[in-house]
């Protein structure tokens, strides 16, 4: 039985569906209503949230193999909970989501400290641990649908600055693979990266030659930037994103990784082709 945290987000949801019908899964959810659309052969959904250690428990009874997602840098408990259960219970391999942002000495973030402090907990649990580590979501860029689809416009600061961002679908591909062969990758750490790194306003250039009509990039300050995250997020987690930012400006995120590839056998994703598959998004009049 392979459990699944985080199943009804981006990496979470696309690994469910790349293990429905493999194997027997169980979907960890505090709201198991939004994941009705997961639902398979041998799919089990089952409420539970990180701050419950007995539902941590029931979802982790008789389960040999979990993906650990978490997601919420304003606690230090979500994850030391889950990791209790999981011992407890007997799971013999942890699958991590972190950030390829840790192995950066100059991030010193809330976010990038939160995701360090969680593998060491997990690196010192006991339990046969893989960490996945990718850069930022090539998905991120929905977050300029709106803009895009009624002005025809992506506001963003630092638009020259690249990033090797990664598909998310190449993520829960990797994801499944360590679920499904857990001796073959206990103890093993891998950088998740796209083929290239790639500026925002050339991401921007992408869905304008994809959609077949203008698209412009329009700079932000830093201020404005800021706070437009103000607005969507608390201050810490703003104030960390923008520290994060920062870094990506003076090209703290530019090198690609070839783990992807040599792990799946075929070249990573790139930005193009995650655009083209999800341009549905960015048309007018969706």
């Amino acid at each position: 039985m392979i459990l699944l945290t985080g199943a009804t987000g981006t990496v979470g949801g696309l690994v469910a569906r790349r293990l429905r019908g493999t194997t027997a899964l169980r979907l960890l959810t505090r709201r198991p209503d939004r994941a009705a659309d997961l639902s398979g052969p041998r799919v089990e959904v089952c409420g539970g949230d990180f701050d419950d250690l007995g539902s941590l428990r029931s979802a982790l009874t008789g389960v040999t193999s979990a993906l650990l997602v978490s997601a919420n840098p304003l606690t230090h408990t979500h994850d030391e909970h889950f990791l209790t259960a999981a011992r407890a219970c007997g799971v013999r391999q942890v699958v991590k989501l972190s950030a390829l942002a840790v192995t950066d000495p100059d991030a010193t973030d809330l976010i990038t400290a939160w995701q360090r402090r969680n593998e060491q907990l997990l690196t010192a649990s006991g339990l046969p641990w893989t960490l996945l580590r990718p850069r930022a979501f090539m998905s991120n860029t929905l977050g300029w649908a709106h803009s895009v689809r009624a002005e025809g416009v992506v506001r963003a600061a630092g638009g020259s600055a690249v990033n090797a961002t990664v598909d998310p679908r190449d993520i829960a591909d990797v994801a499944a693979l360590t679920l499904l062969e857990p001796d073959a990758h206990a103890g093993r750490t891998y950088a998740l990266t796209g083929p290239e790194a790639i500026s925002a306003a050339d991401q921007t250039r992408i869905l304008g030659e994809l959609l077949e009509r203008p698209v412009r990039f329009e700079e932000l300050t830093v201020a404005e930037a800021l706070s437009r995250l103000r607005v969507r997020y608390p201050a810490p987690i703003a104030e960390a994103l923008a520290e994060s930012a920062a870094r990506g400006r003076a090209g703290a995120k530019t090198q690609v990784d070839p783990t992807v590839a040599k792990l799946l056998g075929r070249p990573a994703g790139s930005y193009r082709e995650w655009a083209r598959d999800h341009l549905g998004a960015f048309r007018d009049g969706t």
